[in-house]
């Protein structure tokens, strides 16, 4: 089945005095993703709960949290109850991912696993047919703007010839670094969903760098 290229831009990268008014921004775009940290799994603070809340309520497109928090197994639920379309935890920090992901699923939302750069992919296989979607990272997490590590692509290759094998459809998503000049590569390696944070928000016309990021995307797909 061919693949269809989304992209997500991250509000990490937006003025957050006008978040409402940032997502309208990005009304063109798949997703919304949002980058939930504690200060703790991850050394930086962003926002919780009680405001994806209020952003469900607003956001012209879904949004796909990114829980970068200790002991997501309590909390990776309340997010998708909270309104959110898709809610990612890291396997680093779960301690029962299958009952997470089941909890998120059962809550209405798709449940993604996300595994940092020095995270092997193997160990986790067996974890696909309990989610929708598999987010590579391609910076260490905790802060925007960081530069694309090439050397995570070997893992997006193998999560995807993991995901052909089993004849599913999950998604394969990378965060971090990605831009124009990366797009290209990682489209190559086997995703499919882009976050891109600065490529969007730091661009002149926002609607323009989503199209064209989309457009670079399907024509890797096709190349």
């Amino acid at each position: 089945m061919p693949l269809t290229p989304r992209i997500s831009p991250s509000i990490l990268a937006s003025d957050f005095a006008h978040l409402a008014t940032e997502l309208e921004r990005i009304e063109s775009a798949d997703w919304a993703h949002v980058d939930v940290m504690d200060n703790h799994f991850v050394p930086n603070l962003t926002l919780g709960l009680p405001v994806v809340e209020s952003l469900a309520r607003v956001s012209p497109v879904p949004l796909d949290c990114h829980l970068m928090i200790e002991d997501p197994d309590r909390w990776a639920a309340g997010y998708a109850e909270a309104g959110a379309g898709s809610v990612t935890f890291h396997v680093e920090a779960a301690q029962d991912p299958v009952a997470t992901a089941r909890s998120i699923r059962a809550a209405g939302a798709r449940a993604a696993l996300a595994i940092k750069p020095d995270t092997p992919f193997a160990p986790y296989e067996d974890l696909l047919d309990e989610v929708d979607m598999v987010l590579v990272m391609t910076v260490e997490p905790g802060f925007g703007g960081q530069s694309f590590m090439d050397d995570q692509l070997a893992k997006v290759s193998a999560v995807r010839e993991a995901v052909r094998g089993r004849g599913s459809e999950i998604w394969v998503q990378v965060d971090g670094g990605v831009s124009a000049d990366t797009i290209g590569r990682c489209v190559e390696a086997g995703a499919d969903v882009f976050v891109a944070g600065s490529a969007v928000y730091g661009a002149d016309d926002v609607p323009a760098a989503i199209a064209d990021l989309r457009d670079r995307a399907r024509s890797h797909l096709c190349g």
